[in-house]
């Protein structure tokens, strides 16, 4: 399925590397997404800790 109308990179002036790789940007995007949940994760594991240690 080729639904670029692009057909060559003559006189580009960005090439993205894996824009025509929709498996590897998915990949990117969940990698992405389980960073972030982690950190925000991390941040509330640590925010009850120190919480509950100063009382």
């Amino acid at each position: 399925m080729n639904t670029s109308p692009i057909d060559t990179f003559e006189g580009a002036e960005a090439i993205f590397t894996f824009a025509h790789n929709p498996g590897v940007m998915s990949l990117i995007l969940i990698a992405a997404v389980v960073v972030t949940f982690g950190a925000i994760a991390l941040a509330a594991m640590h925010e009850k800790h120190a919480y509950s240690a100063h009382k």
